[in-house]
């Protein structure tokens, strides 16, 4: 049975993207005619995943005005509003009672193609708690980047002097319902808080792919994106 549900970061400022983002959120920032957002939904629609929670902080008006109930994007979106940033665990924490069965987290600002169908595969081969999907950049030093054995990644650092792979976190994520018992109420941080922990465990594994992937948060990253993004295949 494939997943149902995801769990998209979208509360950030995005101050990175200034001017921009003084009057946008970033995952309405236009991506060759569409919000940015929109082609996230793409990907999960082509994996018959409909059912999306939404967290939302600075400028959320905005995008619950374009996207309401998701009906007109092949999706039915529900909406957690933070009151304060919370980081990119938190909020997982504030849908706990929604979030029963294995499901998808994915940042709100990049653009990617992933077989979410083969990483879930693989997640349930492993009898993983989380799965991240890793890619493979030049310089992973500004990124969260994995020591692997196999499929499992031994140890996750965040923004490494010295990486040990050149694998990154691609932020998009699978994981099991039980992790948000290891979320502390208020703002805390996957990557910092939660994802070592795991490692620890050995619950942690990756999923290397080969599609696309862009980091829309600064100027020079959209501006790449904007040139190179393909879209969904």
């Amino acid at each position: 049975m494939g997943i149902k549900k995801a769990f998209l970061l979208c509360g950030g400022k995005g101050t990175r993207l200034r001017p921009i983002t003084y009057e946008m959120p970033k995952a309405l920032i236009p991506v060759q005619g569409r919000a940015l957002l929109e082609h996230l939904l793409d990907l999960l629609k082509r994996h018959d995943i409909r059912n999306v929670l939404v967290s939302v902080g600075y400028l959320k008006e905005k995008i619950e005005e374009h996207f309401g109930d998701g009906s007109r994007f092949g999706a039915d979106i529900m909406y957690i509003e933070e009151n304060r940033p919370l980081g990119t665990a938190g909020p997982l924490r504030l849908a706990k009672d929604l979030l029963t069965e294995t499901f998808i987290v994915s940042n709100g600002d990049e653009l990617k193609d992933i077989d979410i169908k083969k990483m879930h595969e693989l997640h349930r081969r492993n009898n993983a708690l989380v799965t991240i999907a890793l890619t493979s950049v030049d310089d992973p030093t500004m990124y969260g980047v994995a020591r692997m054995d196999g499929e499992r990644i031994l140890e996750f650092k965040e923004k490494p002097k010295d990486p040990p792979s050149n694998l990154i976190n691609s932020g998009f994520y699978i994981i099991e319902p039980e992790v948000l018992e290891m979320i502390p109420n208020g703002p805390s941080s996957l990557e910092r808080d939660v994802f070592p922990k795991i490692a620890e465990k050995g619950m942690l594994f990756g999923f290397p792919f080969n599609g696309q992937w862009f980091d829309c948060g600064n100027m020079e990253r959209y501006e790449r994106a904007l040139k190179e993004w393909k879209g969904v295949k």
